[in-house]
């Protein structure tokens, strides 16, 4: 029985999306893929932006699309992509972000300490490559960066791929952070090679500088908001006080006893198959189990993220004295009647710096008429790229709302 597998869905951002070839369609429908239904890409974010719930599903698909405008696009100014590239750099674009573990970035490395999701993202793709026979090998040849065509590993990561450009205008769709919008169209359109290096058409230089000022602002207005930051250090500090308290008989669904209790397989052949059935419903699940059963503090933390009763944030520009983190601390063991260890699960500091445009890890070059490359930050000429490339970092205070009074 021939089977139709050339299917068309409906995006909400760009309208019908195709599914490029066969390969790709029975990609979408493995289990590894099917997993991204239930991995929110903002993580906790919908606590302070409630449209916010869409997936890594949703992003992969996404991105996938416009890298298939993406290459249409080259192709138009005679830049060479072979059918077998042009599939190989769909597939690595549909995958790059498999490996990720439950609310995304929220438990980046409190699921599996130590190990980024691009390297399970890695693996992943390993394992589809000897169950798909083999023909997922460019692909990953072009995801390692390891192919000829340097251009074609920058469409998948770079400061300028098909990554950035779906994820900033779909989270930009879903918050409804009007400042946060993408021209992806007029990008995408922009785009070519020089010296195998993707470029930007130097007309396009307003809509680069457009882009660089929207990623900014949805890192400070969404992504490094406070309040989703309370929320995702409380999910952290959530895991942490189980993996201490860890007892056998701990109540949580059983896909996820290993990444509480340590007992980790040490090798990605036995760690991909248990980390491929965990999601964003394991560890809710767990947490209202713990709200209920759960050691004292364990469940007081569970207790708050589940009824949104989230830590207070002060926010500052330069670290906070220590005599004011001790006055919390002592505040927060009187008012509880915990001690010092404990006190410090709701009391605590961070800091996170941001970038919008880094010029040091890769450039976004602009293309003239003459052949010449320049840096964005150089020949931008309305507003100060170059002071944007300037990582600025802020201080943030957490302590319980119940502690506020203190000055």
């Amino acid at each position: 029985m021939i089977t139709n597998k050339l299917k068309i869905l409906n995006d909400p951002i760009y309208g019908f999306v195709t599914l490029p070839s066969a390969l790709i369609f029975d990609l979408v429908e493995h289990a590894y893929f099917q997993r991204l239904r239930r991995i929110s890409q903002l993580g906790l974010t919908y606590l302070v932006y409630p449209g916010a719930y869409h997936t890594r599903f949703h992003h992969a698909l996404g991105a996938m699309h416009l890298m298939t405008k993406a290459v249409r696009i080259l192709r138009s100014k005679g830049h060479e992509i072979t059918p077998k590239e042009e599939e190989a750099v769909n597939i690595a674009i549909l995958l790059h972000d498999v490996g990720h573990g439950p609310f995304s970035h929220a438990l980046e490395n409190s699921i599996v300490p130590g190990i980024k999701h691009e390297e399970l993202s890695l693996e992943f793709m390993k394992v589809l490559n000897q169950q798909f026979e083999g023909k997922l090998s460019l692909a990953i040849e072009i995801f390692q960066d390891k192919y000829p065509k340097k251009f074609l590993f920058q469409l998948i990561s770079s400061q300028l791929d098909m990554d950035r450009l779906d994820y900033l205008r779909r989270d930009c769709f879903y918050t409804g952070v009007s400042e946060g919008q993408v021209n992806t169209e007029r990008l995408i359109t922009m785009l070519n090679v020089a010296q195998d290096q993707l470029v930007v058409d130097a007309k396009g230089i307003y809509s680069v500088e457009k882009f660089i000022v929207a990623r900014r602002l949805m890192y400070w207005q969404v992504y490094l908001h406070k309040t989703v930051l309370s929320a995702e250090f409380i999910l952290i500090k959530i895991l942490q006080r189980a993996k201490e308290v860890y007892t056998p008989s701990m109540r949580l669904p059983e896909v996820l006893r290993p990444f509480v209790s340590g007992a980790l397989p040490k090798h990605y052949g036995e760690l991909l198959p248990h980390y491929a059935l965990l999601d964003d419903f394991d560890v809710m699940g767990a947490i209202k189990e713990w709200s209920l059963y759960g050691e004292p503090l364990l469940k007081m933390l569970c207790e708050r993220l589940l009824s949104r009763k989230l830590l207070a944030v002060k926010v500052g520009k330069a670290p906070f004295r220590q005599k004011e983190i001790e006055a919390y601390l002592q505040k927060t063991e009187d008012h509880f009647g915990i001690n010092r260890r404990e006190a410090q699960y709701l009391v605590f500091t961070e800091v996170m710096s941001n970038n919008a445009y880094n010029p040091d890890k890769d450039r976004i070059n602009l293309l003239y008429k003459n052949g010449k490359t320049k840096d964005i930050a150089q020949a931008a000429d309305q507003l100060n790229i170059s002071a944007l490339s300037k990582a600025v970092s802020k201080y943030f205070l957490f302590y319980p709302k119940e502690c506020r009074e203190i000055k």
